[in-house]
């Protein structure tokens, strides 16, 4: 759900240890006499930490005032160097973080006080991991690169998508796991090129470099998508697209017909309404924010918006993108911009997909990522990369509005690139639903 950056690199460590500890963490007295309601981890790629790694702050949410502040013990280092992209378990008992120059992802077990306990390390398929997303039983992680020889900074080809299937508890291919999920160690298999990646190409234009900056998979699990742009038509403006790909059976990916379906100029992220029915994806450089409907998997561009085309105006640059979870109560979108520094709010239309502006709203400098709360769907939040903060808002249910959050903006450390959320579930309960 937001803009992605840059980088390269590889390895890591596989550490269990403290995982004992996370699991005996009890919630202490300063969450079970609060009005906390979830917790925020925002995480910042600039090197802070031991090993040069970025740094994941963690805050609560306070359900009456929406007040975002820093738990003890926050910051935590991300298991490796640049962070760029989150994503939290289905069970909400994991937090997996994207190290980029490290070529990483890091799983996190998350205690019942919100703090993060590095509990296992992977090396990914591809170079430079840029996005993730996860449902119950698949992680997906996009990367610039594929894993080539040819591939390099100095030479950049096409991208990549992977999946690692989830495993429950107990076992990850034959090897206890202690964690609640477990990510399998062996890729889910490509047998098209005997690889466990899948290559982001056109086939009308193979050797073209295809930039990915986001991937989504739809709530019913059935069909993932990743927003990506042709980089090799420059210097003149560069075309958008969405791949899209069937998952099947232990995360095995077969590409939709009619995909990479066109998106705009420069997609820079994507986001799917609760019902799988609508894919939103924003045009970082068309300024608008782009509507599909889902049918078979295909998408299908909506012809509401701007001369009859599915273009919906948002700000400039826009870079991130949610859809409120809990349609048809919610039925909203809310895109950030980041050369306005604002977030541009729409409700949408259950039946068409529709968009219709409410409002902007004015946010810290540059936002590039954006999430709601799990627990309430009441706040919503966004981590401004030049501003070094987090900006906090209460959002209403009757008509979608916006409402800054108590003392909000909340420092962050340096560069904030990502954000994901996790229910608390302690005494928090002070806005009604």
């Amino acid at each position: 759900m937001r803009m992605k950056l840059n980088k390269s690199r590889q390895l890591a460590l596989v550490s269990a240890a403290s995982l004992a500890a996370a699991l005996l963490v009890t919630a202490c007295s300063q969450f079970t006499e609060t009005l906390t309601v979830d917790f925020v981890y925002v995480a910042s790629n600039t090197a802070a930490g031991p090993n040069s790694y970025g740094q994941i702050d963690v805050f609560e949410i306070n359900s009456e005032s929406g007040r975002m502040r820093k738990i003890p013990s926050s910051p935590f280092p991300s298991g490796g160097r640049d962070p760029v992209a989150e994503a939290v378990s289905a069970d909400y008992g994991s937090l997996f973080v994207s190290n980029q120059d490290d070529n990483t992802i890091v799983q996190f077990v998350i205690g019942t006080d919100g703090k993060l306990y590095a509990f296992n390390t992977i090396n990914t398929p591809g170079i430079y991991p840029a996005a993730l997303a996860v449902n119950k039983s698949n992680l997906f992680t996009v990367a610039l690169y594929q894993p080539l020889s040819t591939c390099s900074t100095a030479a950049p080809c096409s991208g990549a998508i992977a999946v690692y299937p989830l495993l429950p508890g107990g076992s990850a291919s034959g090897a206890p796991c202690a964690a609640t999920v477990c990510i399998d160690p062996q890729p889910a298999e490509n047998a098209s090129n005997n690889s466990d990646y899948w290559p982001l190409t056109l086939p009308s234009a193979p050797t073209d470099v295809i930039v990915p900056t986001a991937v989504n998979v739809l709530a019913s699990g059935a069909y993932v998508y990743v927003s990506a742009y042709d980089s090799s038509l420059s210097p003149s403006p560069s075309v958008g697209y969405v791949f899209g790909f069937a998952v099947g059976t232990g995360g095995v990916l077969t590409p939709l017909a009619g995909s990479p379906f066109l998106a705009g100029v420069q997609p820079s992220a994507i986001a799917s309404d609760p019902t799988s029915s609508y894919v939103y994806v924003t045009d970082y450089a068309g300024a608008d924010v782009l509507g599909f409907s889902v049918s078979g998997g295909a998408l299908t561009p909506l012809t509401s918006g701007t001369n009859g085309t599915n273009a919906f105006p948002a700000g400039n640059d826009p870079s991130a993108i949610v859809v409120d979870p809990n349609n048809p109560n919610y039925p909203y979108v809310y895109a950030t911009n980041a050369l306005d520094s604002t977030i541009t709010a729409y409700s949408y239309s259950i039946s068409g997909g529709a968009l219709s502006q409410i409002g902007t709203y004015a946010t810290g400098t540059e936002p590039v990522a954006i999430g709601i709360d799990p627990s309430t769907n009441r706040f919503l939040y966004t981590a401004n990369f030049l501003g070094d903060d987090v900006s906090g808002f209460q959002l209403s249910i009757t008509d979608g509005t916006l409402l800054v959050s108590q003392f909000s903006p909340y420092v962050s450390n340096t560069d904030p690139v990502a954000v994901a959320a996790i229910p608390h579930h302690g005494t928090g309960a002070g806005i009604e639903p």
